[in-house]
């Protein structure tokens, strides 16, 4: 294990502003292999998958159920 690498790469990091570690934390943790929740809503809304939902009644409003 290369001890003294890990030190120099962790006084790096705590070197770095928060803008920075944001930046190194998203390209470290981001998974780029799955879509983001916003394509995942853009090909829904384009494949009119859920198109029949127009058509359907309004069965709750807001007033139904309990406050939470």
């Amino acid at each position: 294990m290369n001890t003294k690498l890990v030190d120099s790469l962790f006084q790096v990091i705590l070197s770095l502003s928060e803008e920075e570690r944001s930046l190194l934390e998203e390209k470290l943790f981001f998974n780029s292999s799955y879509p983001s929740t916003p394509e995942i809503m853009q090909v829904a809304q384009k494949s009119k998958a859920f198109e029949f939902l127009h058509n359907e009644p309004n069965l709750y409003t807001l007033e139904d159920g309990e406050p939470v």
